[in-house]
């Protein structure tokens, strides 16, 4: 089983692809973090999944059936995966401090879309955070610009 499992995440996220593609696998190590969160709390709205498609759209400038098969493939992984290292040590490897701080950022958004931030929620992007390296007065400015203001 162990096996399988291992076989299975070389195949959609195989750190040999960071080199051929590098935004494809940043793409779904992104997709993925997005998904966990709208995992995370008991109720997976629907709002939840449209702000996924939404972010994933405009930050990749993706298509709807890129998008699709983007999310597609990002549940498959999360639905698997055991731990966020693989995703968080890609983006650490790759992207800049300010990048980081705009995926904690989608995060938020995606949290704040069905309007109620739950425990989970809360626990799954402070621990994100702490994996990205970002410090804490960024990761409150990123969860503050991502806060809708109704409920500020």
């Amino acid at each position: 089983m162990l096996n399988t499992l291992s076989q299975f995440l070389s195949m959609d996220f195989a750190p040999a692809r960071v080199e051929d593609h590098p935004e494809r696998t940043l793409q779904l190590a992104t997709a993925v973090l997005l998904i966990e969160v709208m995992r995370s709390d008991a109720d997976c709205a629907d709002v939840e999944q449209a702000a996924i498609l939404k972010i994933l759209k405009e930050r990749f400038h993706l298509s709807n059936e890129e998008v699709a098969q983007l999310t597609e493939r990002g549940l498959r992984i999360a639905m698997t995966a055991n731990d966020f290292q693989q995703f968080t040590s890609l983006i650490n490897r790759e992207l800049e401090l300010s990048e980081k701080i705009r995926i904690i950022e989608y995060m938020w958004q995606v949290a704040y879309a069905d309007g109620k931030i739950d425990a989970h929620e809360n626990h799954l992007l402070r621990k994100i955070a702490g994996l990205l390296y970002i410090p804490h007065d960024d990761y409150i400015a990123a969860k503050m610009r991502a806060k809708p203001a109704d409920l500020k």
